[in-house]
């Protein structure tokens, strides 16, 4: 349904690129998902490589549904820009959290849960339990 609140994903790179193509790959994994409002926040504003913390800013608070937010992030610098917005504590929405798991595997555990009406809580639950994910 279109009115039901779904949390939010917020998908963080050091490049556009790769937080558009997560997002796409997590949203097209979950057949479609496209009821879940998930942004990608990618790079700088000039398009170059880091994190801004204005755009983690602009993509919360285009996915906040009054649900929360799961924010993934990639790599070092990304970790601390979120983690500097959630301790400013108004830059980000309420409700908005740093979730602690792998991108690509726990940014598809994190769509494919977040469109089943689960809580904040249960979305981080399935995307941190990504990280047990074997490949070998």
């Amino acid at each position: 349904m279109s009115d039901e609140k779904l949390v939010g994903i917020v998908l963080v790179s050091h490049s556009a690129e790769v937080a558009t193509s997560v997002a796409e790959l997590a949203k097209g994994l979950a057949g479609g998902a496209t009821s879940v409002p998930v942004a990608a926040a990618g790079g700088t504003e000039g398009g170059g490589l880091g994190t801004s913390a204005e755009l983690i800013s602009a993509a919360a608070a285009s996915v906040d549904r009054g649900v929360g937010v799961a924010v993934l992030t990639d790599l070092g610098s990304a970790v601390l820009t979120v983690k500097a917005l959630l301790a400013e504590g108004d830059e980000l929405p309420d409700g908005a959290r740093l979730v602690d798991a792998p991108f690509v595997e726990g940014a598809v555990a994190a769509v494919v849960t977040a469109a089943t009406g689960a809580d904040l809580d249960a979305v981080e639950a399935a995307a941190a339990e990504a990280y047990s994910y074997r490949k070998v």
